[in-house]
Order: C-alpha cells, then sequence, then structure tokens
C-alpha cells in the first residue's frame, strides 16, 4: 500500500520531485479537470478506475500535471469551495468498483448503484447513492475480522486523524440528525458545543459517526492508490487550497474563535469581491473572515495544519484568492451584494513566513494572483518566490493589465491557462452573447473577439487550439489547460459561473468519444513545444 506522504519528504527522497535548489516547474504542462467530471456509469466521476485510466491518457499525451478543484465534501450548491471541512474529502468521490474489489460491496450491489448516462451530474441522485452504498459497505466492514490489514489500516488512519476526524464526523452526523440545516439552526446545547449533550448525542449518532470515519479512511485509501499510479507515471497532481472555509463547516462550528462571528454564531462580516469582470455587482461569497488575533496567538497552527494535509494528498497546491493574503474585501453579513465593503489588511506575510518551515524553498504553492492586483500583492508573492497565474482570455479585453496576460509576456515565474473553473470555455467565450456570463458590452465582445483573431491570424473556428498551441510555446513555466478546452465545447460545458448560485458544478464528460483524438493532437503540441513528459525524457 503507498501511504501519502508530505511533500517535504518528497523532497528528500524522490528523484523525480522537484529538488528545493531547482524552480518549481519546468516547462511542465497538463489538464484540469476536477475528478468529478470523469465518465463512469455511477452518476459522478470518482477515484477508481475511470481516474486511473485518466493517468494513462495524461502520461500518452505527455503531460505531467492533473490539476484538480478542492476534494472537501461539498456544502451549499454543491461547490468545492464551499466545504464541510477543510481537512476531509468528499465521499461521493469513493469509487464503488474499488469497494467492490475490496469485497466490502457485491456484484449485484455494485449493479444497482448504475444510472444512466447523463451530461450533467445529479448531486441529489448520487448523494443519495453514495450513501446508500458506504452505509452497506461500512456494515460489512465493521462486522470483518479485526486482524484483516484492512481493518489495522483503518485503525491507524484513524489514529494519525485524531485532530479533525472526531469534530468532523460529529459535525456531519448532527448535521443529518437535523436534516441538513446549518449549525448555528440547531439546538443551542449543539450549536455551542455543550460538553455532556456531545457527548451523549455521540452513543446516539454512534452508526452514523462511523460511517463516516470509514468514509474518510476508504478515501484515503483509494487515493493512495491513484497518487502512486500517477507518481509511477510522472504525474504531479496539483490540488487547490481555498483562502476561505464555509460557514457552515466543521472547522467554524467547532472552532468560532478563528472566525468573525456573532454571539449566536452567525458571521458579523463575509468574503466577497468587488464588482469586476463576472459580475456588476461584485461576487457575495459569504465565508466568514478570520479573527487574526486568534490566529496570531495561535501561531498559525490551523494554517499550517491545512496546509500539511493538503500536502499530504497532492503534489503541489494553487493558493485560491492569493490577493486576499495582502487584504480581503469585507461586506456586511447582511448585505444583498459585495458592492458596500471594504479592503482590510490580511496576515498573509505571517502565515507564508509559518509555511516556509514546512516546505522551505520552492514551496509546493501556486498563487492565484487575479483580480485587483496591488503592487503589495505582487511584492507578497514574489517574497516567497510563488509562481503567479496568467489567463489567455482576460488578454484581449480592457483589463488593465490585459499585457501581462498575452504569451510574449510569460515567464518562469509563471503558470498561465487559458481559462480556469470560473471563466467560460475558450469556444464560450468567443462566441459570447451579450448579457451572459459576464459584464461585457456587446461592443466590447466583438472588439475581444476581433482582438483575438487579429493576434493569432485565424478565423477563430479552432480559437481553441489557437490558444493552446500560443500558451505551451510560451516561456511559461507550466502551461495547463481545462480538458474543455482541449475539447473545443461551448458554454454549456462551463464549470462554474461566478455570482450564480445555482447550476455550477454540474458538468461532467459523458463518454471518451473524441478523447482520444484530442489527446494526439495535444500531445504533438507538446512535443513540438518541448514541454511535459517529452522534455524529461530529452534531459
Amino acid at each position: 500500500m503507498h501511504i501519502l506522504m508530505p511533500y517535504n519528504y518528497l523532497l528528500m527522497n524522490n528523484d523525480s520531485t522537484v529538488r528545493a535548489d531547482k524552480c518549481l516547474f519546468d516547462r511542465d504542462c497538463g489538464i484540469l479537470l476536477h475528478p468529478t467530471c470523469l465518465p463512469g456509469p455511477f452518476g459522478i466521476g470518482d477515484i477508481g478506475p475511470s481516474a486511473i485510466k485518466w493517468i494513462h491518457l495524461l502520461a500518452d499525451a505527455q503531460q505531467n500535471i492533473w490539476q484538480i478543484l478542492p476534494m472537501n465534501p461539498s456544502g451549499y450548491g454543491d461547490s468545492p469551495y464551499q466545504g464541510l471541512s477543510a481537512s476531509a474529502a468528499n465521499p461521493i468521490l469513493i469509487s464503488p468498483e474499488q469497494l467492490c474489489t475490496d469485497g466490502l460491496l457485491s456484484a449485484d450491489e455494485l449493479e444497482l448503484l448504475k444510472v444512466p448516462a447523463s451530461a450533467q451530474i445529479n448531486y441529489s441522485l448520487v448523494y443519495k447513492n453514495k450513501k446508500r452504498m458506504t452505509s452497506m459497505a461500512a456494515s460489512r466492514f465493521f462486522n470483518t475480522d479485526q486482524s484483516d490489514p484492512l481493518y489495522k489500516r483503518y485503525l491507524k488512519f484513524v489514529q494519525r486523524s485524531t485532530g479533525w476526524l472526531p469534530k468532523y464526523a460529529l459535525f456531519y452526523a448532527l448535521k443529518e440528525k437535523h436534516a441538513g440545516v446549518s449549525w448555528t439552526d440547531w439546538p443551542a446545547k449543539f450549536r455551542d458545543r455543550d460538553s455532556d449533550a456531545l457527548q451523549h448525542v455521540s452513543f446516539e449518532l454512534k452508526e452514523i459517526i462511523d460511517r463516516v470515519t470509514f468514509e474518510q479512511f476508504i478515501l484515503s485509501e483509494q487515493w493512495s492508490l491513484l497518487r502512486a499510479k500517477a507518481s509511477q507515471y510522472g504525474v504531479r497532481i496539483v490540488g487547490d487550497l481555498p483562502i476561505f472555509v464555509a460557514h457552515d463547516s466543521a472547522d467554524v462550528w467547532s472552532r468560532p474563535e478563528l472566525f468573525n462571528l456573532c454571539a449566536d454564531g452567525k458571521p458579523s462580516v463575509v468574503a466577497g469581491v468587488p464588482p469586476d469582470y463576472f459580475s456588476a455587482t461584485g461576487q457575495l461569497w459569504g465565508n466568514p473572515l478570520y479573527n487574526w488575533e486568534a490566529h496570531r496567538t495561535d501561531k498559525f497552527d490551523w494554517w499550517c495544519t491545512r496546509l500539511k494535509n493538503i500536502l499530504s494528498w497532492v503534489d503541489i497546491a494553487r493558493v485560491d484568492h492569493f490577493r486576499g493574503f495582502d487584504s480581503y474585501w469585507e461586506i456586511p453579513a447582511d448585505s444583498k451584494t459585495a458592492q458596500n465593503g471594504r479592503w482590510i489588511p490580511s496576515c498573509g506575510d505571517e502565515i507564508l513566513r509559518e509555511f516556509t518551515k514546512i516546505c522551505g524553498h520552492p514551496m509546493p504553492l501556486i498563487a492565484e494572483d487575479l483580480g485587483v492586483i496591488t503592487d503589495a500583492v505582487v511584492e507578497l508573492r514574489e517574497r516567497y518566490k510563488l509562481p503567479g497565474i496568467r489567463i489567455l482570455q482576460f488578454a484581449f479585453g480592457n483589463d488593465p493589465m490585459r499585457s501581462s496576460f498575452i504569451p510574449e509576456s510569460y515567464d518562469k515565474s509563471c503558470v498561465a491557462y487559458s481559462g480556469t473553473h470560473d471563466n467560460d470555455t475558450t469556444m464560450g467565450w468567443f462566441h459570447s452573447v451579450l448579457g451572459e456570463s459576464s459584464t461585457r458590452s456587446d461592443t466590447e465582445i466583438n472588439s475581444e473577439r476581433a482582438s483575438a483573431r487579429a493576434y493569432f491570424g485565424s478565423d477563430g473556428s479552432e480559437i481553441h487550439l489557437d490558444f493552446i498551441r500560443s500558451i505551451y510555446a510560451s516561456d511559461a513555466a507550466a502551461a495547463i489547460i481545462p480538458l474543455q478546452d482541449l475539447l473545443g465545447l461551448g458554454s454549456d460545458a462551463r464549470m462554474n459561473t461566478p455570482g450564480n448560485s445555482s447550476g455550477s458544478w454540474v458538468w461532467r464528460l459523458q463518454n471518451t468519444d473524441g478523447l482520444g483524438e484530442a489527446m494526439k493532437t495535444l500531445a504533438a503540441i507538446t512535443i513540438k513545444t518541448s514541454r511535459g513528459l517529452s522534455r524529461k525524457k530529452k534531459t
């Protein structure tokens, strides 16, 4: 069994991993695709055989990066950025096929979990099926011989997860007991964590708590197999570290002193961003903001634990909304939009200083430095030598930093993308319609389209490939493309539309039709531009 190892261990013990005296990237390249988007017969992608096959496809196409979104259990709106825990993984990612291989599901039970193929995820159905699946598997697991190697690994997992797992399992069980409502709407004895009440209810909810604990163990086991396969093929996994956590999460419920909350546990102020490219009224995320004095008193232990946890799962982490490490947009909790906020200084420099004690240099972090970027944000990123992000879509509009998004300006201090999970697909962007997906006017849309045609010297019929060739040929330290852009898909394949409370995170690859040819095209581009695994083979 491959054990998840922290990044700094790998630095010292794996010749294929970036050494501390080298850059984090060296003309690397890969694809952005969340595991939920993988094809398969169970209504959602998972981390089983389809993910193993995906690793093979990446390697065959000479790609050495697989970027994913947060793997935390999704809360409000099924968003991975509104996770129920900063430490737990989402049980809907558990592979039924692997449970069957492990003898925890029968072949007949496996068949009953299959659903008709669909281009969108039906989360309600998936959660129902996966809960039924893990309930059956957990019941079978806890009746096995405790001398079984799998059970022994379970006991070790529980032991090394004592810092977060018991709190999360109880939190999740209490949410089930109270029909999924937010913890601030629970009876006061549970909301305020009365020790006697929690001890009593833990016995009452033992079956759920055991199931949730089992789910996290199985996720760790299955991910270990997948990550070992990725390492074998030379593919590094880039994860995502959201700067904020959801209010309705085990973290805020169990450690309220670390957040700016009212007496009833509700946020006094919330996170978001001011009016931007995506929304004329800004983005009201609703995440609680941090009580920095409490974190400072705690020597940023909560942050360091978060970093260690994610780096035990992935090789590199993208720090979402990095500009919030310098200052963040504070919005009164009763606001209806994000317009009436203010910029508040953050503790990012102190946090990153602690991170260097864990990781050394180069830190295995990418700074998502998009949005309202000031000189102070740039200085903070450069102080810790973190690669920033460049989005080619932003090169053709009115963004005041548009010149930095043109491929000629890319250098070894950046990771280049055609777009991210928040952008429209490249084909969708190119064929934009007024009033959809952004704040652009019809004149601006037409101007961007004309600028892109002129820049690439093409008619735009294969604008997605124009983007990919240009990014891969650039000097960017790494080039990463959403799979939707490789396949030339339109706006119906968009992953997320910022500001929309529903309808996002549902896209998935229904089948592999056309994927083989697209990957061959990408392999040819990769070899021609000396990137990815093709470059590693040369050296």
